[in-house]
């Protein structure tokens, strides 16, 4: 059976890169030798793999890759230090506005369900 890698660079800048591949040593190698000029890595190697997760199914893995690159670096150094079970934690949000984070008896806001009685 094929396998599929989802796969974690740290680039020499310290930032990421996410990839999928159906041979890691390969990829990695391409990356670290600068096979494609154009790639996100090529001008920040050398690269280092610091996270894969295997999988028998190409749709899957490409599922999880487009989620993970959209991750904050949070939540991608969660995975990469094998800590799952923080990344529901890190998904709440922490913006000040956030209903779940205002204390609704000392702030003013805006109510949907009132009536607009002060300009009748």
């Amino acid at each position: 059976m094929k396998q599929y890698f989802v796969y974690i660079l740290r680039c020499s800048d310290n930032s990421y890169y996410t990839g999928v591949t159906n041979d890691i040593e390969v990829r990695l190698a391409q990356h670290q030798s600068g096979k494609f000029p154009e790639s996100y890595t090529y001008k920040r190697r050398p690269v280092e793999l610091v996270f894969f997760y295997v999988f028998n199914d190409i749709i899957q893995a490409i599922v999880f890759e487009k989620q993970v690159k959209g991750w904050s670096r949070k939540k991608k150094e969660a995975i990469i230090n094998d800590n799952w079970d923080q990344l529901k934690e890190l998904s709440v949000c922490q913006n000040k506005s956030h209903s779940d984070n205002v204390d609704s008896k000392n702030q003013k806001g805006f109510d949907s369900a009132q009536p607009d009685t002060e300009n009748k």
